[in-house]
């Protein structure tokens, strides 16, 4: 008996460093967490190390998930479509912006911008976490084509088109009112000619079915759903069926796993947590602020809910189960993660970037080989970002 348990201790132990080992020598990225929010609102600093829930990335913690690679997006929530609001987002994303500089420029052992594909491997060498730029929601461009290269230039490299609400690019995927353009506007269409042109990573995330099929149509260059899941295993509008995913497989793209709750498992619409959710989402306009005053209040009152009913996450397990659908769909070289840490994302067992390790354990439980967890983990995205560059310098 006593050399069963043995025998057991060290498989236990065996498994451990096999993980450990195979997580290390991944190039890990993650498409998609809203840092900046948190660095314009709360002054946070991201040099020290904080605590889940109320911060789940930071740059100690990146390194101790041994996080390559991290796309911190420049959010905007939605409002109407007035041009006082416009301004309003675009300053905003300005702001943001120029937050994440600073941040990343006061930490420069750790951490450092990037803007191309290449800059991963190089900072890995550096032993650096590299932190590329992306935007939530088109909102700030207005009818501004030319603020396309101006973020461009300032850094930014994918932008998701929109975000819980239609805007001028294209139709969301959960705007209370429907569809406004049955699809991908005019404008929208120009812009993804122009991120095409530059080699910006078009992100569907967050668009309606519509969008996606007209993006899927107009894009030169494979696109990515930046931090999305699988319909058929949660059925949710944000997430993507089957046959989506195909069609974004078939043009050479990759959806990033989003750990977000309700885009896991289906919410407990019986609970008192979804109850009071639900009534917030509808007090404040499916969260479109009508300043910045309110949207600290809806995120006081939000959090203030999950602290007095806690949530009943799911678990790793579950978000990799999505990684097995998109996996016996179209194949592993698909399918990648992207957290939403800092904008919801979060499981039980992998509360924030330094445990993405239990990820890559579930992983291998499930039979995956190191290669294929490579891909997951990065490969993938990498392989995408590459020839969205490639596109952009044919053109």
């Amino acid at each position: 008996m006593k050399l069963f348990y043995l025998l057991l201790v060290f498989l236990f132990l065996w498994g451990c460093d096999r993980s450990e080992s195979i997580h290390k020598n991944c190039l890990v990225i993650d498409t998609h967490c809203d840092s900046p929010m948190l660095l314009v609102n709360d002054g946070l600093n991201l040099s020290e190390r904080h605590s889940p829930p109320d911060v789940r990335v930071d740059f100690p913690r990146l390194r101790e998930g041994n996080v390559d690679a991290i796309f911190f997006a420049l959010f905007t929530g939605q409002r109407p479509r007035i041009p006082e609001n416009c301004e309003n987002a675009y300053r905003l994303a300005h702001q943001m912006l120029d937050s994440t500089r600073a941040s990343v420029s006061r930490d420069p052992d750790r951490v450092a911008l990037a803007t191309r594909s290449s800059d991963v491997r190089d900072m890995e060498k550096q032993n650096k976490t590299a932190i590329f730029l992306g935007m939530e929601n088109g909102f700030p461009l207005g009818l501004e084509l030319s603020r396309v290269k101006e973020f461009y230039d300032c850094g930014v490299r994918y932008i998701t088109l929109c975000h819980s609400s239609n805007n001028d690019l294209c139709d969301s995927s959960t705007d209370p009112a429907g569809p406004e353009h049955d699809g991908v506007s005019e404008f929208g269409e120009k812009v993804i000619e122009e991120m095409n042109r530059l080699g910006m990573i078009i992100d569907v995330s967050h668009i309606s079915d519509a969008s996606f099929y007209d993006v899927l149509r107009l894009s030169k260059a494979p696109v990515i759903a930046s931090h999305s899941s699988a319909r058929a295993v949660c059925n949710h509008p944000r997430n993507l069926d089957d046959d989506m995913i195909r069609t974004l497989a078939g043009k050479g793209g990759v959806i990033q796993i989003c750990i977000l709750g309700m885009y896991i498992r289906e919410a407990d619409t019986s609970s008192v947590n979804y109850r009071e959710r639900e009534k917030l989402r509808k007090k404040y306009n499916n969260w479109q602020y009508a300043n910045e005053e309110e949207r600290k209040r809806a995120w006081a009152e939000y959090d203030s809910i999950n602290r007095i009913f806690p949530q009943t996450l799911p678990t790793v397990a579950d978000a990799v189960d999505h990684i097995d659908h998109v996996v016996d769909l179209v194949g592993v070289d698909y399918v990648g993660i992207g957290s939403d840490f800092d904008g919801g994302g979060g499981l039980a067992g992998c509360a924030d970037v330094s445990e993405f390790p239990q990820i890559t354990r579930e992983l291998i439980r499930r039979g995956y080989t190191a290669r294929e967890i490579e891909k997951i983990w990065g490969g993938n995205f990498l392989r995408v970002f590459r020839e969205v560059e490639a596109v952009s310098d044919k053109m």
